[in-house]
């Protein structure tokens, strides 16, 4: 299976550039998806872990992804740069 480019915020793909987020100087972010992350900043940085996944469940069932793949974009958000313990205490 080939590892996918995944905003490290929602576990969004990000493949495609036109999907990426942006850096301060316009350029686009390697990391972080368009709905997550613009001029060098999260759109909502006081959002929690929690609310991501309420965020991520809802939208992905608006597009009618099946729900086996629901759960594993959700199980994958703790593991991805923004909410994982380990890149927090950096």
């Amino acid at each position: 299976m080939k590892n996918r480019q995944l905003c490290q915020s929602c576990s969004m793909p990000i493949e495609d550039p036109v999907l990426r987020g942006t850096q301060k100087d316009g350029s686009k972010s390697s990391e972080y998806c368009k709905y997550c992350y613009q001029d060098g900043a999260f759109v909502d940085p006081a959002l929690t872990l929690d609310e991501m996944r309420s965020i991520v469940i809802r939208k992905m069932e608006e597009n009618k992804i099946p729900e086996d793949i629901i759960e594993v974009a959700v199980s994958s958000l703790p593991h991805l740069k923004r909410w994982n313990q380990a890149s927090l205490k950096r």
